[in-house]
């Protein structure tokens, strides 16, 4: 059977009708899956086994059998360490059906298909009894059902409903304890992905500052976390102003209690200085002693033990309500609030000679409702925007080249999603201003946003929002005079991949019998750059697996192969490099360029060529991104910002997210030997908008 599957295409901005198969999501969901990731966490996995040994034999001690429940199975990893640790029987959970089906062949495989049962139901459809999916409760709890925040997939209410239906009281848990750790923190950089800074413009008339609207201001945000690799985030961009805190744990032995809630510490600041940032982490313990214990602390707490690298399981940054002023010592108490899925905090002062009755009162004044965006922006920018649009050297270089282009008389319109720039070329002096957001977010009304902002400043008569797409553009609109400034960063919050802002193009493509003969377009063009790299880590989340702590999960390999063959294979995927270290193993090298002072060609963009391979290491794969060209001599990157020649480590544009190409080596884990070259074939095309790109090493 065949699904039409309708998107908007994010580079040409059409609507378009796919037929998919109908394994289609389901390959996308395993193509993009974090198996791998978690098969290759040597510290989790020995620690697993670790803890299920010792609630295996602790149970056999009390000279009963070891019944096993394991939610969430997956490949069936953790049933077979209980099975091979001696586990009389093992119910293993696995609701998705493609995975479920794969278990049973792992199992099988591996031998275990008399002690392991794999059942593919949501666990909270599991029956038990005589007739039932089990044939009795069990006696260990064994799951994996933890994200970054921990309680994200929905491990407690998993947990309420194991202990009330499916596990014996009293039953043994791995792991047997969770607990989350907080960090208040003071970090201009981190603050700068929730609020937004005044921006300060040097015009004819004097310095102009463009505010952002009240709203936007007191906003609390959303509740959704923002998770990273805090290892990768140096201590020079944030002070810590408390020490690490426990703030609470969960205890899976017992009745788990799923509903919203909260809880409490009192804190001391070791430093003055503004609260904004509270930094969260958890670790699990798998036996009730605390002895076998797996951690996602950062590097600053725990300097001395090894880091394992996971990209399964980050650290959380927390945004504060609004940035608090704290004094060293002074009496702080930190509050997080939770409800099924997600946590989020508030830092209230404690009053002066505040006795236990009054931290009582203290306590019910704690409403545990998850704070809702009021302004808008939280909706429609994600965290990374933020930082662009506070990022003051990128703002320079816009103001920059607007200077050089605009004039009094200039008619501009600009063509971007929520962008400063119209602001800043009514301020730089051209005559009418016209802007359009043309991503299709029609749920939360980006105009409203834009016109927050215009009024805020007292522009909302100087700059005219057009809410039409570029395509249905009418002179009137432009009070029928021709656009002499077309301007874009480009942005579009459609846009994933690098060169999805070539919309900008498209757009300019669809408005040009409105353009001046003599217009001039910023920026002027666009090109895609190229490297080759080696990753410190990033490698392991697409390579093989194949025996995980001795067992055979090569059945898991080749599926995840399959599907990457199915659709992704060919194609580029986005990661945030800042967050992954490379060493450019290449120069880089400009591959295409596009040229935005003519409309998009109707034919392809392609081109060949061959890159040498500069330093010694493994060619895990290419990295691409674009450079925008606004004005003679004035370029901004998406990408490479720059790179130390000696070692080729590199510092990447941390507002955006780079395209990485894996080269079929590291899904298929050959061994190279070492190559001195990378052929390449880069396609772009123009009817659909898409890059095509193949490598040879």
């Amino acid at each position: 059977m065949k699904t039409f599957c309708g998107r908007a295409n994010p580079t040409t901005g059409s609507m378009e009708w796919l037929e998919e198969g109908e394994d289609y999501d389901y390959h996308q969901e395993i193509a993009r899956s974090r198996y791998a990731d978690m098969l290759h966490d040597k510290d989790r996995n020995v620690k697993y086994y670790q803890g299920i040994r010792a609630a295996v034999s602790r149970v056999k001690e009390r000279g009963e059998k070891a019944i096993v429940l394991d939610i969430g199975t997956g490949t069936g990893l953790l049933s077979m360490m209980a099975a091979s640790a001696g586990a009389d029987f093992c119910y293993a959970i696995e609701v998705f059906k493609p995975m479920a089906n794969a278990a049973v062949k792992i199992v099988e495989k591996n031998g275990f298909s008399d002690k392991i049962k794999v059942i593919n139901k949501h666990s909270t459809e599991v029956t038990v009894g005589p007739d039932g999916d089990m044939q009795c409760r069990a006696n260990i709890l064994v799951t994996e059902l933890f994200d970054t925040e921990l309680i994200g997939e929905g491990a407690l209410p998993t947990y309420e409903h194991a202990h009330k239906y499916l596990v014996e009281e009293g039953c043994e848990a791995v792991p047997h304890r969770a607990t989350v750790y907080v960090q208040l923190v003071e970090s201009k950089r981190m603050w700068s992905w929730k609020k937004l800074f005044p921006v300060h413009v040097e015009a004819e008339d004097g310095e102009k500052i463009l505010v952002p609207p009240s709203e936007m201001e007191n906003c609390p945000g959303v509740p959704s976390v923002c998770d990273i690799q805090l290892n990768q985030m140096p201590l020079s961009d944030f002070t810590t102003l408390s020490d690490v805190v426990t703030m609470f744990s969960v205890d899976f032995s017992k009745p788990v209690q799923s509903a919203s809630t909260y809880y409490r510490v009192q804190l001391e600041p070791v430093k003055s200085g503004k609260a904004q940032i509270v930094l969260s982490w958890w670790d699990i313990d798998m036996d009730p002693s605390g002895m076998i214990n797996c951690t996602m602390a950062p590097y600053w707490v725990k300097p001395t033990s090894a880091l394992q690298w996971r990209d399964h399981w980050m650290q959380c940054v927390y945004f504060l309500p609004n940035e608090e002023p704290v004094l060293q010592g002074e009496k702080l108490y930190l509050t997080a609030c939770r409800d099924e899925y997600s946590v989020w905090y508030n830092l209230q002062k404690a009053r002066e000679g505040e006795n236990k009755a009054d931290e009582e009162e203290h306590k019910a004044d704690v409403r545990v409702e998850s704070p809702v965006c009021r302004c808008r922006a939280h909706l429609l920018w994600n965290r990374a925007r933020f930082g662009e649009l506070n990022d003051q050297n990128r703002t320079r270089q816009y103001i920059r080249s607007l200077r050089k282009v605009l004039k009094t008389d200039s008619v501009c319109l600009c063509i971007s999603d929520g962008s400063l720039l119209p602001v800043l070329a009514h301020y730089l002096g051209a005559k009418q201003v016209r802007c359009m957001q043309p991503s299709r977010i029609d749920l939360y009304h980006p105009h409203e946003l834009q016109q927050a902002f215009f009024k805020a400043n007292h522009l909302e008569d100087k700059i005219k929002i057009i809410e039409a797409r570029p395509e249905l553009l009418k002179p009137s609109h432009l009070a029928d005079k021709k656009i002499s400034v077309l301007v874009g960063e480009p942005f579009f919050t459609t846009s994933l991949l690098p060169w999805h802002n070539l919309y900008f193009w498209y757009a300019r493509t669809a408005v040009s019998t409105h353009l001046a003969s003599n217009v001039t377009v910023l920026p002027q063009s666009a090109s895609l750059h190229m490297m080759i790299v080696e990753f410190q880590d990033l490698w392991r989340i697409r390579s093989p697996c194949g025996i995980c702590e001795g067992f055979d999960v090569q059945t898991m390999d080749d599926m995840i192969k399959d599907s990457l063959n199915f659709r992704e294979s060919k194609e580029a995927e986005p990661h945030p490099l800042w967050e992954y270290p490379c060493k450019s193993l290449s120069d880089p090298q400009e591959v295409l360029t596009f040229d935005f002072t003519k409309t998009v060609p109707q034919h392809c963009l392609s081109t060949e060529g061959s890159v040498k391979l500069l330093r010694k290491g493994k060619s895990h794969g290419a990295v691409l991104w674009m450079e925008y060209h606004l004005a003679a001599d004035v370029s901004v990157s998406t990408g490479l910002m720059q790179m130390s020649n000696e070692k080729g480590n590199c510092e990447w544009n941390p507002h955006c997210k780079q395209a990485v190409y894996f080269f079929s080596s590291v899904i298929e884990s050959e061994i190279l030997s070492d190559p001195t070259a990378v052929t390449y074939a880069i396609n772009f095309d123009t009817k659909t908008g898409e890059v095509a790109m193949d490598f040879k090493l």
